[in-house]
């Protein structure tokens, strides 16, 4: 009976080391495989055809949390690829000095 009980816990120590090396594995290549595509994933993306339209002009009534949810809205538009870090910045200070 003892040498079946050495048995069966050398079999789980054996066990539960190799299913902890293969998930440790299994985690490191799943973060290089999401690395590799978040460096492929720009030059996937087809360049945009037109530029994106204007954003909506601020009205004077507008309140400091509209202008922001827009500049929100754009930056959103800027994560996208379908605004240039320039168009970005022109949106921006429009609706800032408006």
């Amino acid at each position: 009976m003892p040498r079946l009980l050495r048995s069966v816990a050398r079999t789980a120590a054996i066990a539960g080391t190799a299913t902890a090396v293969s998930n440790g594995v299994s985690r490191r290549q799943a973060g290089r495989w999401a690395h590799q595509d978040e460096l492929a994933a720009p030059a996937a993306q087809p360049a945009p055809v037109a530029a994106a339209p204007p954003a909506a002009p601020v009205t004077s009534g507008d309140s400091m949390d509209s202008k922001i949810d827009q500049i929100k809205q754009l930056g959103d538009l800027k994560t996208q690829g379908l605004l240039t870090d320039a168009e970005f910045q022109e949106q921006k200070s429009h609706i800032l000095n408006s």
